[in-house]
């Protein structure tokens, strides 16, 4: 039997969602999509080991705002319930203030979340766990990630956006990444009608 572990950039996630389609996917649904995107494309059946999302808490000044406060209280109930769904695995890096950028607008910087990414695709496909990973993310830096994987036997799916987003008229992902997949799959509109939040 054939083994799936799906691996989600909650940043990447939650901008398509936000950006750039402007709906809202319902979390189980969505996964189950892709494992039912892989298994229409492999032979064997196909088990759907566990499901990984990399994320962080919004940040929170010593003296949060109202906003502040109210943002991170909608996440924590989001991590919550992420954490009562079977087979998923909330992987958690920390957000840090960066400093202001040149139109006075904070930067804040996730930490943690590649690397977390980047050891798991590593332990679960050189030990041996999946022979298929499917990847929910836009950035070009799991490129290295991707292509452990590939050495060890492991097929690399990308569930990515349109090239073009329909709002923001930006890629949605990296070319890198894109090109270095053994398979791609745009999250289009049939996608999107099985998996949005009704």
């Amino acid at each position: 039997m054939a083994r799936l572990a799906i691996f989600i950039d909650g940043g990447y996630y939650n901008a398509l969602s936000e950006k750039h389609y402007k709906i809202r996917f319902e979390f189980p649904k969505f996964t189950e999509e892709i494992k039912n995107t892989v298994a229409a494309k492999t032979p064997e059946a196909i088990e759907l080991l566990r499901t990984f999302l990399y994320d962080c808490l919004p940040y929170q000044g010593k003296n949060p705002t109202p906003t502040e406060r109210e943002r991170y209280g909608k996440k924590l109930g989001w991590f919550n319930y992420l954490k009562t769904l079977p087979r998923v695995e909330l992987r958690e890096g920390y957000v840090v203030f960066g400093g202001i950028d040149t139109r006075g607008e904070p930067i804040f910087q996730q930490k943690k979340v590649d690397l977390l990414l980047g050891l798991d695709f590593a332990i679960q496909s050189s030990k041996g766990l999946i022979t298929h990973l499917a990847l929910v993310a836009g950035d070009g830096d799991l490129c290295p990630g991707v292509e452990f994987a590939k050495a060890q036997s492991v097929c690399v799916w990308l569930f990515h956006g349109p090239k073009v987003s329909p709002t923001t008229r930006e890629c949605t992902y990296s070319e890198p990444l894109w090109e270095c997949c053994d398979e791609r799959y745009e999250i289009g509109q049939a996608f999107i009608k099985k998996t949005k939040r009704i």
